[in-house]
């Protein structure tokens, strides 16, 4: 009869309360265990789960026992009644279970290990955004360092100009200087400052400059209260405004106007610095200087920033466009 071969829902139920911790143990063991070395792994894999499996037929004949049934005395091998007719032995039939319960036991560890591997690209990927996070934070801050030095060398040359023929000019131009130099330290520790606070160290340094070349140099910064309010990479208008004087003075005894101005229009901040340069001559836009300017437009903006810096009518012109940050 079939009550002699299948065992009551109230067993069956039993049964897989009793395995499921036991399923849980043996998944828990096999993601601690891994797989490499895979020619010592696999062989307790393969153990862990064959023990479950072959677990299943006794669980069943303890619920069997616990619901009241008879199922595992009608089962048992050698027994007199309707298995004594059947062809075979019990062993196919427990096989027959085992193989059904090792198939539900490698699904179980399919998912399981599936989520752990889920879990472990997830952390791998959050460690690997953090890390490029600081990279590009650390790229940055050797970018701003290359500039620091850079001015510093060229603020303290304008000055040693000024020691020998108008001392008073030059304590005048080193108070500037560390008012500049306090900017700049400031400037440096942030990724980001204000447009005005930038327009204000822009206008520190062009004064500083136009101090010692005043017979040749005109500066024209917007002041504060014509700007945007913005906010803009530190020091980003400092290596522009610094390849303008140097360039611009070169190759010739003509004046040189600087002018720097700063626009919004759709979303979209446009900043110019422009220079005057001798007919024959022609700037630069391959310095250290300009290259970190694309450097770090490209690393904070990607392609929503851009950087062009070309001779135009006369004059060599600077510009950079990126999104407005308010």
């Amino acid at each position: 009869h079939v009550a002699h071969f299948f065992a009551g829902w109230q067993a069956r139920l039993l049964q897989h309360l009793f395995l499921y911790p036991l399923l849980l143990l043996a998944t828990w063991g096999s993601v601690r265990i891994g797989w490499q070395p895979f020619g010592r792994c696999l062989p307790l894999q393969l153990a862990m789960g064959i023990v479950f499996a072959a677990s299943a037929t006794p669980a069943l004949m303890l619920g069997e026992h616990l619901a009241g049934g008879s199922w595992h005395a009608s089962m048992r091998m050698g027994a007199t009644g309707v298995l004594d007719e059947m062809p075979g032995p019990e062993f196919p039939i427990w096989l027959a279970s085992a193989t059904l319960f090792l198939l539900t036991y490698g699904f179980a560890l399919a998912l399981v290990s599936g989520f752990d591997f889920y879990r472990r690209m997830r952390d791998s990927q959050i460690r690997s955004a953090a890390l490029e996070r600081a990279l590009t934070a650390a790229h940055l801050a050797s970018l701003r360092l290359q500039l620091s030095p850079h001015s510093l060398f060229n603020l303290l040359h304008t000055i040693r100009g000024q020691i020998d023929w108008d001392p008073a000019a030059a304590r005048s131009m080193i108070v500037q200087l560390g008012d500049l130099l306090r900017r700049l330290l400031n400037a440096g520790e942030r990724e980001y400052s204000r447009l005005a606070d930038e327009m204000q160290f822009v206008r520190l340094y062009l004064e500083l400059q136009q101090r010692r070349f005043a017979d040749r140099l005109a500066i024209d910064v917007p002041p504060a209260a014509e700007l945007p309010p913005a906010w803009v990479p530190s020091l980003i208008l400092q290596p522009l405004v610094e390849n303008a004087v140097v360039h611009g003075l070169a190759g010739h005894q003509g004046p040189v106007a600087v002018q720097v101005s700063a626009a919004s229009s759709r979303g979209t901040l446009t900043l110019r610095v422009t220079n005057t340069v001798a007919a024959e001559g022609a700037g630069s836009d391959g310095g250290v200087g300009l290259r970190n300017v694309r450097d770090r437009l490209a690393i904070q903006f990607g392609e929503r920033a851009s950087f062009r810096s070309a001779p135009e009518s006369g004059q060599w012109v600077a510009e950079i466009r990126m999104p407005l940050l308010t």
